[in-house]
């Protein structure tokens, strides 16, 4: 679900970006890259809790 909203408000800050809107875009990816990385922290420790199970 982190993935799914880092991947929409990825696609805001593009759209935002191509039609002028600087600074929305930039607050766009900002949220895009903190899910992302929310997201990927999550991942391994979920891998890392799997493989020591």
């Amino acid at each position: 679900m982190l993935l799914y909203w880092a991947l929409i408000f990825l696609v805001v800050a593009l759209i935002a970006g191509v039609l002028g809107f600087g600074g929305i875009a930039n607050v766009s990816v900002d949220i895009a890259r903190i899910l992302f990385f929310i997201f990927l922290v999550l991942f391994i420790i979920s891998i890392a809790m799997h493989l020591f199970r």
